[in-house]
């Protein structure tokens, strides 16, 4: 027979249960990880206010930089009797030809301005692509068609 050792008796009575400890470990792990998922670093967003000024008001009689100036090129195409008509930003253009160079004038200060066209429902799709094709031509990249809400 085999007689027991006296370190095997006294290890059975100081036992510890691992089981409730691991549960509170996991338990603190899983918190821990579910409130750092929603915290989001403030410098990475992007910020007006966050952009170092000067720290001398402006002077309002001076004007803003010319790419300030407008964010969208509006371009409507209307069907007047038997052709079409332009307007570039509100303002009526007499042909195709002054169109381009409108949009050329405008390139040459803010090219990555994004045109947005707007035709009538009347107005031939050819005529639809040939505006296209200009605003292309002139360089531009960000052309969007406008949709009615009829949609």
């Amino acid at each position: 027979m085999r007689r027991e050792s006296i370190y095997t008796q006294r290890r059975s009575d100081l036992d510890v249960k691992m089981t409730p400890m691991i549960d509170v470990v996991f338990l603190l792990l899983v918190f821990f990880v579910w409130t750092a998922s929603f915290h989001i670093v403030e410098h990475i967003l992007p910020s007006s206010v966050s952009a170092v000024r000067g720290s001398q008001p402006s002077d309002p009689s001076t004007p803003p930089p010319a790419e300030e100036d407008f964010d969208d090129v509006v371009i409507r195409i209307h069907w007047l009797d038997t052709r079409p008509g332009w307007q570039v930003n509100e303002q009526s253009m007499p042909s195709l030809d002054a169109v381009r160079a409108s949009l050329a004038s405008i390139a040459t200060v803010k090219p990555d301005a994004p045109v947005i066209l707007h035709p009538d429902q009347d107005v031939p799709l050819g005529d639809v692509i040939d505006v296209y094709d200009v605003t292309r031509l002139e360089g531009f990249e960000k052309v969007q068609f406008a949709a009615s809400e009829e949609i």
